[in-house]
């Protein structure tokens, strides 16, 4: 087996393993890394070797990533756990110095007891000379410890740190040393050490105030904070530390907040470089004092998340508190790039504060869009109220709204939209291009919802538009219905449809692609993750354009609907496409003049003028303008098909339909198909359904004894009135002679059709 198979085979079962599971074979004690790495390169190539590299960097950086999770996860525990081993080490020091004491004590008093002893042993001239070398080294050394303590007072007073540290280690020195040798009583001993005790906390207390001054900076902050830890108390020199930083913090803070100017981004941005730059240089001052020793960083990082917090709900109550109720997406945006900017710098110091800011502004955000979206709605919902419903180009200095302008003359290549039309497209493109920046915070699936929410909600509004449309007359009584101007022209009313369809199909998603993450980072890794990213939100945003679709046809099915209707009923309510029409041509004796039925004319014309409007409207959109066309005409056809009366009188009576009642169907439904047909909107379904109404009207008449066959002539007859009645209807007809054309369909149906039915039937 090669090694790259059993690379493979080792990444696919480690693929299946825990991270934790991954690394327990380097966390062994007896970890080899020469055997680890001789067992896995026996027998390698080059490629091999930069594969296994590879494996081993991806690696590092997991462990490396969920060591830096661990650490995140448990900044409290172990700042807590620190701050109780201080305080350990604090009493372990005291009962130290207690023991010892003790000791001394004790020491002192064994001495004592032997010196009394020799004593009165001793003969006197022995006394005598031992009690004078006594009283000599004792007056030496109490006049050194006199000497001694005031230097200090002096070094103290005079503030000369180093000089009074230097002169503590020599009276520690001084007092081991005469300890060791036992050349001072306990008594004078512990006078000593008192002395130097007392000496050093007055020292401590001293840098301790120096730190709290206003007036301490830099150099001299840093100096009094290492002399503190050389004192031996650490951890109150770093909490004195940050302490300084945060004191010298609120008082700028205070001064910013007198004198920052009303606009609100500037404020923004001044705090921000102010607070984050303050952490900046705390960090900067703890490191070069405590290096990165782990208690003090954790510590660092508890205050910096601290900070961040405060300055975070403070720029919440004065900048953003403001922007969530207007909608101001603009200034919460700046905010947001403005703080994540300073955040970023920090991290190459080890300070990670973005996700801190994000929990804390994420709502306000969110307040700040769900207002903005608001704001969309209400002021669509006005204008949709004085709007004239006449497409225009977008007026002069408005933002492109097309990609192909660099392409031809502003007003060719620039879509046409009526005046609220172009307000909502212009509203919706700043507030896309405002979330955009705010990819952080994840506000793109949240933002495209939104912007669902408010299209349908102006194509709710185009519905209402609709003279006589299902929303007005549901909501006659009702008091949340929106003030909306009536499209009463058919030109106005396909502008309606025109606006739906180019915002939907064009308009919004294109604005939407500004949402993706164009940014591509120089890491593999990270490529790797915004490509993934990249393809679930182009997926996302196909969902999202089917489901705008999906709002533009309501509009479109509210638009056909009431047309249809119109058609199909009369100003009085009667019903204009009924059984009548064909029932009663049977048994009057008279031959009637061949023609489609009014209703199918007024369709036909009707379907003419809409197909010119659209096309001047749908200009590069002309599929939607076909398939509009073509709902309409299904629309009044499936009524006919699904009307229940109307089949009960044609097939049932009172008087079933007849031979010429058929051939008047069967000519209306040849029209439709030949105009559908040569308009190019006829769509299978279209073609079925009228096959099938032929068929039911057939079976009608054959019901009653007749043969339908028998009286139906050819369909290329039908077809032939079908062509002159839409040349007389579009004014297209020569009527220079007999033989080039007929006089009137009557006449071709007459002459031709007919006559073929009496011989046919005479046969």
């Amino acid at each position: 087996m090669s090694f790259s198979s059993s690379i493979g085979d080792s990444a696919e079962l480690e693929g299946n393993l825990t991270l934790g599971d991954r690394l327990k074979v380097f966390k062994s004690s007896n970890f080899d890394p020469n055997a680890y790495f001789t067992s896995k390169c026996q027998t390698m190539n080059e490629k091999e070797i930069r594969h296994l590299c590879s494996y081993l960097v991806e690696l590092k950086k997991a462990s490396a990533e969920e060591m830096r999770k661990s650490v995140y996860a448990n900044y409290s525990a172990f700042i807590r756990t620190s701050k109780e081993i201080s305080a350990l080490e604090g009493q372990l020091l005291s009962m130290r110095n207690l023991l010892s004491t003790q000791a001394a004590l004790i020491h002192g008093l064994a001495e004592g007891a032997i010196s009394d002893a020799l004593c009165a042993r001793a003969d006197d001239s022995t006394e005598k000379d031992t009690s004078k070398a006594e009283n000599r080294q004792l007056s030496k050394i109490e006049d050194w410890l006199t000497n001694f303590l005031e230097t200090l007072e002096v070094l103290l007073a005079e503030r000369r740190v180093d000089e009074a540290l230097a002169a503590l280690e020599q009276g520690e020195s001084v007092a081991n040393e005469a300890n060791d040798r036992h050349a001072l009583t306990p008594t004078a001993l512990i006078s000593l050490k008192n002395a130097i005790t007392e000496q050093r906390q007055k020292l401590a207390d001293q840098l301790a105030e120096t730190t709290r001054q206003p007036s301490t900076r830099g150099v001299e902050l840093r100096s009094a904070v290492l002399a503190l830890k050389k004192l031996g108390d650490g951890p109150r020199a770093h909490t004195l530390l940050l302490s300084s930083h945060h004191q010298k913090l609120q008082s700028s803070m205070q001064n910013l907040r007198a004198s920052s100017a009303s606009y609100r981004g500037a404020y923004a941005a001044a705090l921000s470089q102010l607070v984050f730059s303050t952490i900046a240089q705390a960090a900067s001052d703890s490191l070069a004092v405590f290096s990165d020793e782990p208690a003090y960083s954790s510590e660092l990082v508890s205050w910096a998340v601290k900070q961040t917090e405060a300055f975070a709900l403070l720029l919440k109550r004065h900048v953003l508190a403001s922007s969530a109720a207007s909608g101001d997406m603009r200034v919460a945006a700046d905010c947001m790039e403005i703080c994540l900017g300073h955040c970023s710098l920090l991290e190459v110091r080890g300070l990670a504060l973005s996700p801190v800011l994000l929990r804390l502004f994420r709502l306000s955000i969110e307040q700040a869009l769900s207002a903005n979206l608001k704001r969309i709605e209400q002021s669509s919902a006005a204008l949709a109220a004085g709007d004239d419903w006449l497409l225009l180009h977008p007026p002069v200095g408005a933002r492109p709204l097309s990609s192909a302008a660099s392409l031809g003359s502003t007003n060719t290549s620039q879509p046409k939209l009526s005046a609220s039309a172009h307000k909502f497209n212009s509203m919706v493109q700043e507030f896309l291009e405002d979330v955009g920046p705010l990819e952080s915070l994840q506000l793109d699936s949240p933002a495209l919802e939104g912007v669902l929410q408010v299209f349908n909600s102006y194509v709710n509004l185009l519905i209402n538009a609709l003279p006589g449309s299902l929303e007005n007359e549901e909501n006659l009584d009702g008091s949340s219905i929106k003030i909306v101007k009536m499209a009463e022209t058919e030109a106005q009313q396909i502008a309606l449809l025109a606006n739906a369809s180019l915002l939907a199909d064009e308009l919004l998603p294109r604005a939407a692609m500004k949402l993706l993450p164009l940014s591509q980072s120089n890491r593999m890794d990270d490529n790797s993750r915004r490509a993934s990213d990249r393809q679930s939100r182009l997926v996302e945003q196909r969902e999202w354009k089917r489901r705008l679709q999906r709002s533009v046809d309501r509009l479109r099915d509210s638009f056909c609907r009431q047309h249809a209707l119109d058609l199909i009923f009369a100003e009085d309510g009667d019903v204009r496409l009924n059984p009548y029409i064909y029932t009663s041509m049977d048994g009057g004796g008279e031959e009637p003049e061949w023609f489609p039925s009014p209703v199918f004319q007024e369709l036909f014309a009707k379907l003419t003028r809409m197909a010119s409007l659209a096309t001047d409207m749908f200009v590069g959109r002309e599929r939607f303008a076909t398939v509009l066309l073509m709902r309409l005409t299904e629309t009044v056809i499936l009524w006919l098909s699904n009307d229940q009366g109307f089949w009960e009188e044609i097939e049932e009576g009172p008087k079933p339909l007849g031979p010429l009642g058929l051939q008047q169907l069967y000519l209306d439904m040849e029209f439709v198909l030949l105009f559908t047909s040569q308009g190019r909107y006829l769509s299978r379904n279209l073609h079925t359904v009228i096959k099938n109404i032929i068929g039911r009207a057939i079976e009608a008449v054959s019901a009653t004894g007749i043969d339908p066959y028998s009286v139906l002539p050819d369909d290329e007859n039908f077809a032939e009135v079908a062509q002159i009645a839409i040349k007389m209807l579009t004014g297209k007809a020569n009527f220079g002679t007999m033989e080039r054309d007929v006089t009137s369909p009557t006449a071709s149906l007459s002459a031709k059709s007919v006559s073929s039915v009496h011989s046919h039937g005479s046969n």
